[in-house]
């Protein structure tokens, strides 16, 4: 009888454990490969609802068609429970994304909203694009896509993983490239206008002559990808992935005063994987933190314990003591 007591006792605390382990939101996107896969998040509110864009892999239908990379939406309105609503939509004008496009970032601005994303599948010659929409489903692409690639002698001359965002009267579009070598990710920034429609012409590089963050710490390896900008207290915080995908991939943050010069708040990640079992063993990365209009910050990242055969995405409550960001 105390044996059993004992089993059922050790059946139950194991599964409270596992429940532990699980986070309240763990979204995947099924439809393309038929198991968990989605990247890249970045959340928005608008129309009344939460509405998250990410990264969907490249596959091959049915009738033998190959597919490239694509943008899901979801929708929420608690941030914990997710559904797919659709993908971005395609247009047969966009041959620069014909291979693909993915690592989107949206903002809203005045009554529509506005979608940076990258070309996938191109080697040195991804760059970054930009399209609107007053639904938020539905897409009109700038007519002078790809608005930027980046100049100087330090890069590749590639740019993925856009993030935009308004500071001190200009825009701030921030872009991972790789060295000439194409072996290391660093990160740059480029600069528009107050007035800007985004439009090519208006960017300019302000990391011309070197990059603005470049990995540095044993953990950020040889990579610094995926930055996420959020304002508070007058200043500029960027959480960013350090080393590539499943290496692991870890969670850092800097801030800044200027929007180009950048100063690590620790030499350790913000955000590590996880244990050993865990859901994220292989990789906590490519953060968006999400300013909610509604309440707390949320830091939204992907992870998985496959090494990369599946990915979920999660997110974490943000505080802020002392004018720094804590789980």
């Amino acid at each position: 009888m105390i044996k059993q007591f004992i089993f059922i006792l050790s059946c139950i605390l194991a599964i409270q454990y596992l429940h532990a382990q699980q986070p309240a939101m763990m979204f995947g996107d099924t439809t393309r490969l038929g198991k968990p896969f989605a990247k890249d998040p970045h959340v928005i509110l608008f129309g009344g609802r939460y509405l998250m864009y990410y990264s969907v892999p490249g596959f091959t239908g049915k009738n033998g068609v190959s597919n490239g990379w694509g943008i899901g939406i979801a929708e929420s309105r608690d941030l914990q429970h997710w559904q797919r609503i659709g993908e971005v939509n395609s247009d047969p004008e966009a041959t620069y994304e014909s291979k693909g496009c993915a690592a989107p970032c949206a903002r809203v601005i005045g009554r529509k909203v506005h979608l940076f994303y990258q070309t996938y599948g191109n080697g040195r010659n991804d760059a970054i694009c930009h399209a609107w929409s007053v639904d938020g489903i539905h897409f009109v692409r700038n007519k002078t896509n790809p608005i930027f690639h980046p100049d100087g002698n330090w890069n590749c001359g590639r740019a993925i993983d856009a993030e935009m965002i308004r500071w001190k009267g200009k825009y701030f579009l921030y872009y991972a490239t790789r060295d000439t070598a194409y072996k290391i990710q660093l990160q740059g920034v480029a600069g528009a206008p107050g007035k800007s429609d985004f439009n090519r012409e208006d960017w300019t590089n302000l990391s011309k002559d070197a990059p603005m963050l470049k990995p540095e710490l044993p953990w950020e390896r040889d990579c610094i990808e995926g930055a996420s900008v959020i304002r508070k207290n007058g200043k500029l915080f960027m959480f960013y992935a350090g080393a590539y995908n499943n290496a692991p991939q870890q969670i850092g943050v800097a801030e800044s005063k200027d929007g180009v010069h950048w100063k690590r708040l620790s030499d350790h990640p913000f955000l590590a994987n996880g244990k050993p079992g865990e859901w994220n063993s292989s990789e906590s990365g490519h953060p968006h933190i999400f300013d909610n209009p509604h309440g707390d910050d949320y830091l939204f990242f992907q992870g998985n314990n496959d090494n990369g055969k599946s990915w979920f995405i999660s997110n974490v409550k943000i505080r802020w003591k002392k004018g720094k960001p804590i789980i």
